[in-house]
């Protein structure tokens, strides 16, 4: 059983959790609830994410949300973003902690070319 260690809402208006899209880390995998009457989860294992990047336009700013870009080595997914969520700098840097130790526990090495 997976543990969560954050959980969140999408904030489109105001910062306001006013959205039916709903987000959750566990120490194993990130995952995507969304939908009112035609419900979607995704889930994406963390050691699959490589790459992370945050963007908050001026209003994001002002009411303290941004997006958060993730890229995975996973076929079905590939990119996807984690929308309006709170503090999005910090949530990008524990994910990525998250990955590099979930990655070492699970002995995964990335080939990376450096040019």
């Amino acid at each position: 059983m997976s543990t969560i260690v954050w959980k969140d809402r999408k904030r489109p208006i105001f910062g306001l959790p006013l959205s039916f899209t709903k987000y959750i880390i566990t120490d194993e995998k990130l995952i995507i609830n969304t939908g009112f009457f035609s419900k979607t989860e995704e889930e994406i294992r963390l050691y699959r994410m490589t790459d992370f990047s945050v963007k908050q336009t001026l209003i994001q700013r002002i009411f303290r949300v941004g997006n958060i870009k993730i890229s995975s080595s996973d076929n079905m997914q590939g990119e996807f973003i984690i929308y309006d969520i709170k503090k999005p700098y910090e949530i990008k840097e524990m994910l990525s902690d998250m990955v590099e130790k979930e990655r070492k526990n699970k002995g995964i090495v990335t080939n990376e070319f450096l040019k």
